[in-house]
């Protein structure tokens, strides 16, 4: 970090930052910002398996009943199996 101060909160480190947003609200200091630009390149890994059109309805249905989505039921029940095979 800078050896300069925080311009909000006069913090010279990042735990000293931390610690006083943790008790003060961004909207009492909205006078106080200004617009920045930045770019942000997150980059995650996918990967496609094809699955027969019945068995997809069928996790689609099971995912709307338990209100997650259908990416996230499958990769749960494929992390317990493969816990269950490396037992």
């Amino acid at each position: 970090m800078r050896k300069s101060k925080s311009s909000v909160s006069k913090s010279r480190s990042y735990a000293g930052i931390g610690e006083f947003w943790e008790v003060h609200d961004l909207s009492d200091f909205w006078g106080k910002t200004k617009k920045v630009k930045f770019d942000v390149d997150i980059q995650s890994e996918v990967t496609y398996y094809p699955i027969e059109r019945d068995l997809s309805e069928k996790i689609q249905f099971l995912a709307r009943k338990r209100g997650v989505s259908s990416d996230t039921l499958v990769n749960l029940w494929l992390e317990q199996k493969i816990k269950e095979q490396a037992s």
